[in-house]
C-alpha cells in the first residue's frame, strides 16, 4: 500500500537524462519506488497520463522572509512548480532582530525602501517577536505549503550589532567578533549560508547606503570565514552593478576561498547584444576556479519588464552621478526635478552609462501607471512617441509628465514579446557551468517586476514555443542544477530514496499568464501577480499542494537547515 501513485506519466528525473515511461510510488515523504505501479493499492491516485512528472524546481534567490507569515503558500511561486526556495538574500534577513525595536524599525523601513514591500504590509502582517535566528526559524516550521532555506543576512546582522551606527562607518575588531558570532549562532540554529550586497542600488530610506555597504574588505571576508567550520553552507553577494572590476573579481574568489563555500552572485542579464559583458562576467568564475573558490553567476531566465519610478529611486539610483538625487527626501527630489540645470546633469549622466541603457532609453519606454487626471491619456503609451506630440525629447517629456504626478508616474519597458536572438543568447548561458538560473526575487519589488514566474516562462518561452532547449535539458536546470550548488540532500533529482518533492505538467501547454495586480496583502497592499498553465499537480514532501491550478490546504514544506538537509558543496 502506498499513500500515493502518480500513475501513466513518463519521468524526467532532473539529471538531464532522457524521459522514461514509470509510475512513481510514494510513502510519506519519499518515493519509495519507480516502475509499473499499475495494479498497487494507493491512498491517492494522480492521474499523470499524456504528462510529464518532473522533481519540484528550486528557486534559490527570494525575499519570502517576511511573506511566509502572512502567506504560508508563499505564492504564486508553487503555481509554477516551485517547491524548494531560498531567503535571506542580498544582506536582507529578517533576522537575528536582537531586542532593540529600533532595529525592527529599521529593517522594516529597510525592505519596503530597497525590495519594496509595502511597509503597512510588513507593519500588520509580521510579528517581528523574534530575537535569534533559532526563534526565527522556529516560528515558521510546520507552517508553510513548500521547503524554504534561509541564508543570515550582513544588513540584519551589522545593524543588530552596531544599532544607527550600521550606517555611519566601518565596525570595530571587537564589533566584527560579535557580527561573527550572530552568523555562527544562526547557521548552527539552521540558516544555510551568508549573504551581503555592495549594490549602488541598496539605500534605505534614510538617504544612506544599506549597512552592509559600510563594511570593509577584512569585515566582509571575517563574516564569510564563519562559514568554513560548517560544510553545505552557502554564500550569496552583489558586488557591483555593471563590469565587474578587478577587486570584485578577486574579492569574490577570496570570500568563497576562505568560506569554503560557493558564492552565486546576482544578476546576470543576458540579452543578443550584450555577449562581450556577459563573458566578462562569468570570467570571474575562471579566476575564483584558478584561485581556491567556486564562483557562479545566477542569471535570470527573462527579461524584468520593470516599472520605473522617480519617487522611489530604485534601480535608477545604480546611474553614476544619480545616486544622491534618487536618495533625496521628497520636497528636495521634487525641487530637484523642478531645477533645469539638475535635469540636464541628470539626463547627461544617464545617456553616459552605455552599461544601463536598458533602463535609461527614454524613448523606448512606456508609461504604466499615472496619478493626476491630465496624466491619463497617457497611460500604456510609448515615451518617444509622446515626446513627438509634445514636440520635446524624451527626456523632458518624461519629466514634465512625473512631475505632474509629484513623481509617482511609473513607467519602463513595454513588457511586449522578445526576438528569438535573445532566448538563443539566455539559452547559451544556461549551458554554461559558470551560470545557474534563478534570481526570481520572489516576495520583493512587489510593485515593480514580476520574476516569480521565471520557471513556467522559461518552459513556455523557450521550450515550447521556440524549441531552443529539450524539456529534458530545461529541467535540469530547474532542479538538479540549483540542488546541487546548495548542496541540498535529496532533492533536485526524482530516484527512490529521494524527498517526493514533484511536479506533473502538460509539457505542450505550460507556461506563466499574465502578469496583473493583485491586492491581496496585509493592509490591503498590492502586488504585481501571475499564475501558470499546464500545471496539473504539485507535490511537496508527497502531499499535493497545488491541484489543477489551485492551492490545497496542505501544508507539508520543511525548513531547510545547514547540515541536516545541506552537505558539503565544494
Amino acid at each position: 500500500m502506498f499513500d500515493l501513485v502518480i500513475r501513466g506519466g513518463e519521468v524526467i528525473d532532473g539529471t538531464g537524462a532522457m524521459r522514461r515511461r514509470l509510475d512513481v510510488g510514494v510513502n510519506g515523504d519519499r518515493i519509495v519506488e519507480l516502475g509499473d505501479l499499475e495494479g498497487a493499492e494507493a491512498k491517492s491516485v494522480i492521474d499523470a497520463t499524456g504528462h510529464v512528472i518532473t522533481p519540484g524546481f528550486i528557486d534559490v534567490h527570494t525575499h519570502l522572509d517576511a511573506q511566509a507569515f502572512w502567506d504560508p503558500t508563499l505564492s504564486p511561486s508553487p503555481l509554477h512548480g516551485v517547491t524548494s526556495v531560498v531567503g535571506g538574500n542580498c544582506g536582507f534577513s529578517i533576522a537575528p532582530l536582537g531586542k532593540n525595536p529600533a532595529d525592527g524599525a529599521y529593517l522594516m523601513n529597510m525592505l519596503s525602501r530597497v525590495e519594496g514591500m509595502p511597509l503597512e504590509s510588513l507593519e500588520t502582517g509580521v510579528p517581528w517577536n523574534w530575537d535569534t535566528t533559532e526563534e526565527y526559524l522556529a516560528l515558521l516550521e510546520n507552517t508553510l505549503a513548500i521547503n524554504a532555506a534561509f541564508k543570515v543576512g550582513h544588513s540584519a546582522v551589522r545593524r543588530v550589532v552596531m544599532g544607527a551606527d550600521a550606517t555611519k562607518r566601518e565596525a570595530t575588531s571587537d564589533e566584527i567578533a560579535q557580527m561573527c558570532g550572530l552568523v555562527r549562532d544562526a547557521i548552527e540554529a539552521g540558516a544555510i549560508g551568508f549573504s551581503s550586497s555592495w549594490s549602488t542600488t541598496h539605500n534605505d530610506t534614510e538617504q544612506r547606503m544599506v549597512p552592509s555597504r559600510y563594511a570593509s574588505r577584512e569585515e566582509l571576508l571575517a563574516l564569510c570565514a564563519v562559514l568554513a567550520d560548517y560544510p553545505g553552507t552557502s554564500l550569496e553577494f552583489i558586488p557591483q552593478v555593471g563590469i565587474f572590476t578587478a577587486e570584485s573579481v578577486e574579492l569574490m574568489a577570496e570570500m568563497s576561498r576562505i568560506a569554503k563555500a560557493p558564492l552565486n552572485w546576482n544578476v546576470l542579464m543576458v540579452g543578443a547584444s550584450n555577449r562581450e559583458e556577459v563573458e566578462a562576467k562569468l570570467a570571474a568564475s575562471d579566476f575564483a576556479d584558478m584561485n581556491g573558490g567556486k564562483v557562479r553567476a545566477l542569471t535570470a531566465p527573462m527579461a524584468l519588464n520593470f516599472r520605473l519610478c522617480f519617487q522611489s529611486g530604485f534601480l535608477l539610483d545604480a546611474i553614476p552621478g544619480w545616486e544622491e538625487t534618487m536618495l533625496l527626501p521628497k520636497a528636495e527630489k521634487l525641487a530637484a526635478f523642478r531645477n533645469p540645470a539638475e535635469v540636464a546633469r541628470l539626463e547627461a549622466a544617464a545617456q553616459a552609462a552605455d552599461y544601463l541603457r536598458a533602463v535609461t532609453n527614454w524613448s523606448k519606454m512606456f508609461i504604466h501607471h499615472t496619478v493626476h487626471p491630465d496624466n491619463a491619456k497617457y497611460m500604456g503609451r510609448n515615451i518617444g512617441e509622446i515626446a513627438s506630440e509634445r514636440g520635446q525629447s524624451p527626456w523632458d517629456a518624461l519629466v514634465e509628465i512625473a512631475l505632474l504626478d509629484e513623481l509617482q508616474t511609473s513607467f519602463g519597458p513595454p513588457g511586449t514579446d522578445e526576438p528569438d536572438a535573445t532566448w538563443k543568447a539566455r539559452v547559451e548561458v544556461w549551458r554554461d557551468p559558470r551560470a545557474v538560473v534563478g534570481a526570481s526575487d520572489a516576495g520583493a519589488h512587489l510593485d515593480l517586476f514580476l520574476t516569480a514566474n521565471y520557471t513556467t516562462t522559461l518552459l513556455g518561452e523557450a521550450v515550447v514555443k521556440r524549441q531552443l532547449l529539450p524539456l529534458e535539458e530545461a529541467i535540469n536546470y530547474l532542479t538538479a542544477v540549483p540542488a546541487d550548488l546548495y548542496g541540498f540532500v535529496d532533492r533536485g533529482r526524482i530516484k527512490v530514496g529521494a524527498f517526493a518533492d514533484l511536479v506533473v505538467l502538460d509539457e505542450h501547454n505550460v507556461g506563466s499568464n499574465e502578469t496583473t495586480f493583485k491586492s491581496d496583502l496585509p493592509a490591503g497592499g498590492t502586488r504585481l501577480y501571475a499564475d501558470a498553465h499546464g500545471i496539473k499537480s504539485v507535490i511537496c514532501n508527497g502531499q499535493e499542494i497545488v491541484c489543477n491550478g489551485e492551492f490545497t490546504s496542505a501544508r507539508p514544506g520543511s525548513i531547510l537547515r545547514t547540515g541536516v538537509h545541506t552537505t558539503a558543496n565544494m
